[in-house]
């Protein structure tokens, strides 16, 4: 397994609890935007910047009660990240299983 495998491994093992991987979804989107934001405003590229901290650390502290997965694996776990959330789609897979399976529960007990 290469180091990237084990740094996405140990973040998916790290955001098991859905509303820490709705914020961490949230937090690549505002990581996306505030690149792009280099080039409108430098204060908009602050605050997205503080809010992805805010949003991933606090996801952590309050629901996951564990240590952010850049602790075990600095500066890769950016990048393992933001694969996640594409792999997801930014929590719209999550969605659209939930969606699915609610329609299929509904149907079974029909």
């Amino acid at each position: 397994m290469s180091y990237f495998q084990e740094a996405k491994a140990h973040f998916i093992a790290s955001h098991q609890h859905p509303i820490n991987q709705v914020l961490h979804h949230l937090t690549n989107l505002l990581a996306i935007g505030a690149v792009v934001s280099l080039f409108i405003d430098w204060r908009l590229t602050l605050l997205c910047l503080v809010l992805t901290q805010v949003f991933a650390l606090g996801g952590h502290a309050v629901f996951e009660k564990n240590h952010p997965a850049f602790v075990k694996y600095p500066g890769i776990t950016i990048l393992a990240s933001l694969s996640w959330s594409f792999d997801h789609w930014f929590g719209l897979r999550q969605i659209w299983r939930y969606l699915v399976d609610r329609q299929s529960t509904k149907n079974a007990d029909s």
